[in-house]
């Protein structure tokens, strides 16, 4: 049965027209007949009930009055009138209890006897009549109406009760139309608004007055444009930071490349493909992380991406397998301290960038010999996780810790590597998990100490 129901509602589906006026207008407009058809059929059965009722009655009055008003003699007597004249709509016989027919209203209307007294329906003349019969001593009296004329002044009646509605029916029509109009109104606006705005305009749509089941599309909408507009700004962002950072290592490739050019021997021509060496990594260094704050950038401008629960121990002894190879270059103790198992809901990969940029931050500017803590753990007060990178090197002045968390800042010395990226992109992917990343000096490596804390998941 659904088999054959699901494809008659697609072909329905397929007719209605795509326009929401059209439809609002073609559905309360069906209403509205559907309702006139409904009322027309309960006014005629109630028209019909009432003339029933009411002409029942007069049968009964009628059959009353003639009780005494005929000689028990009469033989055959008829009203004298011309046939023409004679109403075959509404009869009166009557008979002796003898079975003798002495008087009928009309010649030639003769209708069966009927034993049964009371109301009952007969079939005669061609139609169906309503028959009242009563006896008295000497006297058996019949009122017949045809149901005919009955059925016709119930249509009257009902014809009179729908006249109103079939006058108001344009009005009503009317009427449903400007509501229709006006309440789709601001739909209409915000599609003009759209309709003349520049490719790059994402300022968010006015809702004002929208109805209830339109705003929150609109306001889905400007959310939309919020993600897009954050999303261009990433964008932005990158082909900036790129042109301006990518300058300097370019131009020192080409002056490492002239200086291998006139290298006069073999040891300058190796120091100089050295520094050459040195200076791609470096170049390709940077743009590995300029793709990575991209990507970050992008991830956080546009929620609601695919997350999973994320061990973030685990998470931390992979970050450390990474860096461990640069500790142990530098004779940098680096391990991770006793820690709580915690999961946080994210993505596995970032998270592990986010604690590979901390400790690789950490051991870079750590002395050699010095030492790099990590651990994972809950919060005091149970509501959070936290997970802390320490180290004994320098560390960063208080005035200047909210500085580094922006691109290309450092605020070390020392001259040791890097872009300035690094703390950037920890914040990038700390916002994209609903994390907060805090530096503070460490108390026990006396260097500095990043937190990044998960509120609400412990």
């Amino acid at each position: 049965m659904m088999e054959k129901i699901t494809p008659a509602l697609q072909s329905v589906r397929a007719v209605l027209p795509r326009s929401l006026r059209t439809r609002l207008l073609i559905f309360i407009l069906a209403a509205i007949v559907l309702a006139g058809a409904v009322q027309g059929a309960l006014a005629y059965r109630g028209a019909l009930a009432e003339a029933d009722t009411l002409f029942d009655y007069h049968m009964q009055q009628t059959a009353l009055a003639l009780r005494s008003g005929l000689p028990v003699d009469a033989q055959g007597l008829g009203p004298g009138l011309d046939p023409e004249d004679e109403n075959h709509e509404f009869i009166v016989q009557v008979w002796t209890n003898e079975g003798l027919r002495i008087f009928e209203s009309a010649v030639g209307a003769a209708l069966p006897q009927i034993a049964v007294l009371g109301f009952t329906d007969v079939q005669a003349r061609g139609g169906t009549y309503r028959v009242f019969s009563m006896q008295t001593r000497s006297q058996v009296i019949q009122v017949a109406q045809n149901m005919a004329a009955r059925r016709g002044m119930a249509r009257a009646l009902a014809l009179r009760t729908l006249a109103p509605l079939a006058f108001m029916a344009p009005l009503l029509v009317l009427a449903v139309w400007w509501g229709v109009s006006r309440s789709l109104a601001p739909v209409e606006r915000v599609r003009r608004q759209l309709a003349q705005r520049q490719a790059d305009d994402l300022s968010p749509v006015s809702d004002a007055q929208l109805p209830d089941e339109v705003q929150p599309l609109v306001s889905e909408l400007n959310l939309l444009f919020e993600r897009v507009q954050r999303a261009f700004d990433a964008q932005q962002h990158f082909v900036a930071d790129a042109a301006h950072e990518l300058r300097s290592p370019l131009a020192a490739l080409r002056l490492q490349l002239q200086g291998l050019q006139r290298a006069g021997d073999d040891a300058a021509r190796a120091a100089a493909i050295e520094r050459l060496s040195s200076g791609i990594d470096r170049a390709t260094r940077l743009v590995e992380q300029l793709l990575t704050l991209a990507r970050q950038e992008a991830g956080a401008a546009a929620p609601g991406a695919h997350t999973e629960p994320v061990d973030l121990q685990a998470v931390a002894q992979l970050a450390l397998a990474d860096v461990a190879p640069a500790a142990q270059a530098r004779s940098i103790d680096l391990g991770l301290l006793d820690s709580d198992a915690a999961t946080v809901p994210g993505n596995a990969e970032a998270l592990r960038m986010l604690v590979r940029n901390l400790l690789d931050n950490a051991v870079k500017y750590t002395p050699a010999g010095g030492r790099v803590d990590l651990q994972v753990r809950r919060a005091a007060d149970g509501q959070a996780v936290e997970l802390t990178v320490e180290d004994s090197g320098p560390g960063i002045a208080e005035e200047h810790r909210a500085r580094v968390m922006q691109r290309f800042v450092r605020e070390t010395s020392d001259g040791a590597p890097g872009s300035g990226l690094g703390l950037a992109i920890v914040q990038a992917i700390a916002q994209a998990h609903s994390a907060v990343v805090a530096l503070d000096a460490s108390p026990r490596l006396g260097g500095l100490r990043a937190t990044v804390r998960w509120p609400g998941v412990a």
